[in-house]
């Protein structure tokens, strides 16, 4: 059986699984290096509009494999040290490539997303959880430091400074309601319930612009980077004139609203 599970379980929407249950998805080399190659195949697919990234079983990723961590391609002849550093570059190359899909990501947290697993959740566009979402920095536990996969950068963007010190200094657990309060996850909603929640969100965002949803996208992630105000908004604004002067998609929109009918954007 595949580590890595690809679906169309609607159409225009994509469902990356990570399948190693038994393990709750941890991520073993061998799991994060097919994943990867997963996001960057579905990131071309342009029949997709929106990806949702889950876990097999009763959990989303419980982070770094203490026990088996899996093969690490492309070692041989190194020593230790470097060795150490190519394993990290490839697990950081996971968040990057999360970072680069060109379509909206939706993370379906379907129980616990721990260490390494939260910075997945993180890298997403968007997270919704089920009841059992639990979320934990776990390096500190560890004896090692919180930080890890951009963990220091995203967390604090999601939840603001505060928030995201005390949470990688305890290293406490963080559960479904408490990560929707404080703006960990956008939604919560029963378990069984989790996919088709994220489906119906997707097919939402997938009548919208392909142009404007990616570049929306875009957007959103460069004002996290901006230096200033100033900076990001000419950013902006010049994405939204791209939209509006290259497409018909605001004539569309006028003419749907006043024909009272749903617009067809075709970018």
């Amino acid at each position: 059986m595949p580590f890595v599970l690809i679906d169309k379980p609607r159409p225009d929407v994509t469902l990356i699984t990570l399948n190693r249950p038994e393990r709750m998805n941890a991520m073993a080399f061998d799991v994060m290096v097919p994943f990867r190659e997963a996001l960057e195949e579905v990131s071309r697919d342009n029949g997709t509009r929106v990806v949702v990234i889950t876990g097999a079983g009763r959990g989303f990723c419980s982070g770094a494999d203490l026990e088996n961590p899996g093969g690490i391609p492309g070692i041989d002849g190194l020593t230790l040290p470097t060795i150490a550093l190519r394993s990290m570059e490839l697990l950081d190359d996971v968040i990057r490539a999360m970072r680069r899909v060109h379509q909206p990501v939706i993370a379906a947290v379907n129980g616990p997303a721990i260490g390494g697993g939260l910075c997945l959740s993180l890298a997403a566009d968007i997270r919704l959880g089920a009841d059992t979402a639990l979320f934990r920095a776990a390096g500190i536990n560890n004896g090692l430091t919180a930080s890890e996969l951009g963990l220091s950068y995203l967390l604090p963007r999601a939840i603001g400074a505060s928030r995201a010190f005390e949470l990688m200094l305890s290293g406490r657990d963080v559960d479904a309601s408490e990560a929707e309060r404080i703006g960990l996850l956008s939604r919560v909603v029963p378990g069984d319930k989790l996919l088709d929640a994220c489906y119906e969100l997707a097919e939402r965002i997938a009548g919208f612009s392909r142009p404007g949803t990616e570049l929306t996208k875009r957007m959103l992630w460069s004002s996290l980077d901006a230096a200033s105000l100033d900076a990001h908004m000419g950013q902006e604004g010049l994405a939204q004139l791209y939209v509006r002067l290259t497409t018909h998609n605001f004539e569309e929109a006028i003419k749907a609203r006043k024909e009272h009918r749903p617009p067809d954007f075709q970018d």
